[in-house]
């Protein structure tokens, strides 16, 4: 995949969880869950809560991103033998101050110093988001943080990457869309806009519509990139 600057581009936006935030560390960072089965606990639960996202946006029951979360962890806890609803309680608590990864503030501060625009874009509800940029305290640096709680219906349904054009007020091939999660690379790729897929980790490509602009690592390439 090409490594060329990517030219033209008017705005950067980002996907939230496993892209800017680390979902990840909300098992990692609580001492009451036993340090053999946090992978398996993150692994799971992620993998529930992308699955309950997709399957209810199929079936036209929609519910926000926290109901959905906390239904993909009681899911977990349960198939690892856990019955504790507090501690259910407490890791829904951390998972509103999720760890940033460490190079996005010194990204995002790139990117302002170079004249973009920053916007997330995220099947988050505006309260889970508000709260993880609060806690990442890159909220001056972000322009605009957009929901799919707007369209009600969640990735990687067209409407929401229609979210980003419409708030931006630019052209789909002006605006870089980054993500981790490789389905959502495709699928905004396939929607039209520039993608930089954030390979973190270590994922094959897709057998699906599209296909990423460019592979990085991490996010501390994406500005040399754009130019900034």
């Amino acid at each position: 995949m090409s490594m060329a600057p990517l030219t033209g581009i008017g705005a950067c936006v980002f996907d939230a969880y496993g892209t800017v935030f680390d979902h990840a560390s909300a098992a990692a960072c609580c001492p009451d869950v036993p340090a053999a089965l946090r992978d398996r606990l993150s692994a799971l639960w992620r993998e529930k809560q992308l699955q309950y996202s997709w399957l209810r946006a199929l079936q036209g029951w929609h519910v926000d991103f926290w109901q959905v979360t906390g239904d993909a962890l009681h899911f977990a806890l349960e198939t690892l033998g856990i019955d504790d609803d507090a501690l259910h309680q407490r890791l829904m608590k951390l998972y509103l101050t999720l760890d940033v990864f460490p190079e996005v503030p010194r990204v995002f501060e790139q990117l302002k110093a170079a004249g973009l625009k920053i916007a997330i874009l995220s099947n988050g509800s505006p309260g889970m988001l508000e709260a993880a940029v609060q806690h990442a305290r890159v909220g001056p640096l972000v322009d605009t943080v957009l929901s799919v709680e707007t369209v009600g219906v969640y990735k990687p349904h067209p409407k929401v990457y229609q979210l980003a054009v419409d708030r931006l007020g630019l052209e789909r091939g002006s605006i870089a869309f980054q993500s981790s999660n490789a389905w959502d690379a495709w699928a905004a790729s396939a929607f039209g806009l520039r993608v930089v897929w954030c390979n973190r980790y270590a994922q094959l490509p897709e057998r699906l519509p599209g296909w990423p602009d460019r592979e990085i690592p991490s996010l501390a390439a994406l500005p040399a990139l754009l130019g900034a």
